[in-house]
């Protein structure tokens, strides 16, 4: 696994804050905010491009891009896997999706269009404002020739990412598929965007640390995050062959469509609930063999009460014996890379039998009345857990982890 995030590079240190309940989540400090209603964001800060790519290269190419770059290149030291070595580069795929793409290389060319005329746009604009160009550029970095395309279903693409990688994999199409998402619209124009549609938090930017608070009474939206997740699927048998170190296996995906609102969720969460259990029924595993479920859990109003619903709906009385718990609380939330960071904690949390907590539950809502792991991380021998993530446009994705 791959992960680039607000606390540094690499799976270790994500996992260290998430787990012990580190929150991510400061003031703006990319662009100037203070004419914004919201003014907080979970930024990689330290994060710094070079480390991965060529200094040229990376200053013609979008921070997506450079996140999802490095995020491939960690997953892969980390998988111990290596093109012309241990892996066919025509049997090794990348499906890393973004749900803004470029969105950086959009608002700087078009000032360079308005101010000093159309000689002056870039060359790679067009290029590095396309989602699907951090699989391009990744599959050029490390020579991965086979299936290469990008999802991009807003906040639901990295769990759709790897859900496709996934049908790839059983379908024998390759050996090795590179699956996830990359995000980077902390910028003055997404700011600005999110926020006319009141989805973002804007009552705490005194205390951002506050901000980002799923499942509370007094969440009020979400807090942006940025960064990447990318994970290394790898078919078993090709896997067990090279002795590679397994975390987890993912057994099951399920993919569906409120077909309801542009933005709003299905009230009744009828879509999340068939998305559910089509990802449950594909795992062949009982309602009552799932221990965890990693939400998507955005601090909205709505989100956070529907997702409740559809959670009771699929799981009617074992709901209360389930752990639920959003990371988003620490991460933010870093919309087209949210599932594949998520998909990485629930790999984790098999691994390392650690709950990871939500954070800033300070005031239970009657509507929402689930465990959801309140403040503190708590110890517990996980051997299912479910990721879930939803999208505008009415996307519902979600996954299915055993313990190996």
């Amino acid at each position: 696994m791959g992960i680039i995030s607000p606390f540094g590079d690499g799976i270790g240190p994500f996992w260290d804050a998430v787990s012990t309940g580190k929150n991510g989540v400061g003031k703006v400090t990319l662009f100037d905010a203070s004419n914004l209603n919201c003014q907080v964001a979970a930024e990689c800060r330290e994060f710094d491009a070079t480390k991965y790519m060529d200094p040229k290269e990376a200053k013609r190419s979008d921070r997506y891009t450079h996140f999802a770059v490095a995020a491939s290149k960690l997953a892969m030291v980390d998988a111990g896997l290596e093109v012309g070595k241990n892996l066919e580069s025509e049997r090794f795929g990348v499906l890393i999706g973004s749900g803004v793409g470029g969105m950086d290389t959009i608002e700087t060319q078009s000032r360079a269009f308005v101010e000093r005329g159309p000689r002056r746009v870039s060359p790679f604009m067009i290029p590095n404002l396309l989602a699907n160009m951090s699989s391009g550029v990744v599959a050029i970095a490390l020579g991965a020739k086979g299936v290469n395309f990008s999802v991009v279903s807003a906040c639901a693409t990295g769990t759709h990412a790897i859900g496709e990688a996934m049908l790839h994999l059983q379908a024998g199409r390759e050996d090795v598929i590179l699956a996830g998402g990359s995000e980077a619209a902390i910028t003055p124009l997404g700011f600005a965007g999110f926020t006319a549609m009141k989805a973002m938090a804007t009552e705490f930017n005194d205390q951002p640390e506050r901000a980002s608070r799923p499942f509370d009474a007094d969440r009020c939206g979400f807090v942006m995050g940025e960064g990447a997740g990318v994970i290394v699927l790898e078919r078993y048998d090709h896997a067990v062959a090279r002795g590679a170190k397994i975390y987890c296996e993912i057994s099951g995906y399920g993919a569906t469509c409120d077909a309801y609102h542009i933005t709003s969720p299905d009230i009744e969460g009828r879509g999340l609930a068939q998305c559910l259990r089509r990802t449950v029924d594909d795992a062949g595993v009982a309602l009552e063999d799932v221990d965890y479920i990693n939400a998507h859990g955005t601090s909205t109003p709505y989100n956070d009460k529907f997702e409740t619903a559809a959670i009771r709906k699929v799981f009617g009385a074992h709901a209360d014996k389930l752990m639920v718990s959003s990371t988003k609380s620490m991460t933010g939330h870093m919309l087209g890379a949210a599932g594949a960071i998520e998909a990485a904690v629930c790999a984790m949390t098999l691994q390392e039998g650690i709950v990871c907590p939500t954070i800033n539950y300070e005031h239970p809502d009657p509507e929402c009345d689930l465990d959801y792991v309140p403040n503190t991380p708590r110890k517990a021998d996980v051997k299912i857990a479910i990721s879930t993530n939803l999208g505008f446009g009415g996307h519902n994705g979600a996954l299915l982890f055993k313990k190996v």
